[in-house]
């Protein structure tokens, strides 16, 4: 039973995955026109389009990827729970699937984060992945750049910024319930 938990985890998540980076890619105001961009509304527009006929934007901010992503979790513990044969409380369903959406964005960043300085020090800068990496990281960066001074052609503010979600992520496991088991 624990592969096909695997399986079943794993294929959730990599949609959250997806459908979380439509909602930020729309919040950064990214290049759609980026082949990685494009990939990631082609794959999310089919479930995303019809429910925008419902649901409406609120400014920036993409209600009807928001609400898909919280169904994606919601879906993949259904499943999960009735794979282990186990109850579903469904308010304390809702809370883990907002929290699981918020963490899993936390941990896109991070590794998002890991990706750029990895490929800052190999790529010359024309990937259109690592073009889009840059539009959704470079607002939360650019405040860190303009406190930290320049350290001899380092860029010290990635490093900053993992500290800072690290520091997060355990102050969060201490006061959110479901946090660290999510």
């Amino acid at each position: 039973m624990n592969a096909f938990s695997f399986l079943v985890s794993t294929v959730f998540d990599l949609y959250l995955m997806v459908v979380v980076l439509r909602i930020w890619l729309q919040l950064a105001r990214a290049d759609f026109y980026n082949p990685f961009s494009q990939f990631i509304v082609k794959a999310t527009h089919p479930i995303v389009g019809p429910m925008r006929r419902i649901i409406p934007s609120f400014g920036s901010f993409d209600t009807a990827s928001f609400v898909l992503a919280i169904t994606v979790v919601v879906l993949k513990f259904v499943i999960l729970s009735l794979m282990a044969g186990a109850a579903i409380n469904v308010p304390t369903l809702l809370l883990i699937s907002l929290v699981s959406v918020i963490k899993e964005a936390g941990v896109l960043l991070f590794w998002m984060l890991i990706l750029r300085a990895i490929l800052s020090w190999v790529s010359q800068g024309s990937n259109p992945i690592e073009m889009v990496m840059g539009q959704l990281t470079e607002p939360l960066l650019a405040p860190i750049r303009r406190i930290l001074p320049p350290m001899g052609g380092l860029d010290l503010s990635l490093l900053v910024m993992m500290i800072i979600l690290n520091f997060l992520n355990i102050l969060l496991a201490q006061y959110v319930p479901f946090w660290a088991s999510v």
